[in-house]
């Protein structure tokens, strides 16, 4: 944890917080901070700032905090992720809130399986958890959106073009295609499949909606990877 992210909920007063529950155990067992220390802090969807720790122990820790500084800018990219492993959806999580992407778009594609889903890592709740730690890793404050499309095809047809308008279109997908351009200085929508790539039919149909197809060599990456390996070339 770089940064101390703080919500409303935890405000006593205008400049006082109480924390309790995860943070405060890695403040007393990470950090091992004392009273009269400072740390880095956050404001959920606001600035950053520094925080001074006036009290704690093993209950609650209450600091008085001061917000100036704003959160870094985010990628100007919007993220479309076939949906990965529940297991690897929350590492995939937590990177792209750290890289700062500003919209997730989790996708079908026939290589997920049906039960993917299913899983409780697509509650609403489960998602923030990861987005906030990746945010807490990358000192930021704004969480990403995320929506989820379990339809293919109407999704790339009705919605996407739209979405993808005025940006660079990519897919991410192995094979004969130009390389992945890099240091890009204009928006773009980036397409990532699942394990094995997307098939041709879902290629074909992320190209009519304005995303050519790219790649990174010959080497198949897992998804995690992939992500962070495609948006660090981007930008």
């Amino acid at each position: 944890m770089n940064l101390l992210l703080l919500e409303p909920a935890d405000f006593i007063a205008a400049d006082r917080v109480l924390l309790r529950g995860r943070r405060l155990k890695h403040m007393r067992e990470v950090h091992r901070v004392e009273a009269g220390e400072c740390l880095r802090v956050g404001l959920l969807g606001a600035q950053m700032g520094s925080g001074r720790v006036l009290r704690l122990d093993e209950q609650e820790a209450e600091l008085a905090v001061a917000f100036d500084q704003p959160p870094p800018a985010k990628l100007p990219i919007t993220l479309l992720l076939a949906l990965p492993r529940p297991k690897m959806l929350r590492r995939v999580l937590q990177t792209v809130a750290a890289m700062g992407v500003p919209r997730l778009v989790l996708l079908n594609s026939v290589r997920v399986e049906k039960s993917f889903w299913q899983t409780p890592f697509l509650e609403p709740a489960a998602i923030r958890e990861q987005l906030i730690l990746g945010l807490e890793q990358a000192r930021d404050t704004v969480l990403p959106t995320v929506t989820l499309e379990k339809r293919f095809k109407p999704f790339v047809e009705d919605r996407l073009p739209a979405l993808a308008a005025g940006t660079r279109g990519l897919v991410g997908h192995p094979g004969d295609y130009p390389p992945c351009p890099r240091a890009l200085s204009e928006p773009a929508t980036l397409a990532i499949g699942p394990e094995g790539g997307w098939i041709p039919y879902e290629v074909e149909k992320l190209g009519e909606a304005g995303l050519q197809p790219v790649q990174l060599g010959e080497r198949i990456l897992r998804v995690e990877t992939a992500v962070s390996a495609l948006l660090a070339r981007l930008y």
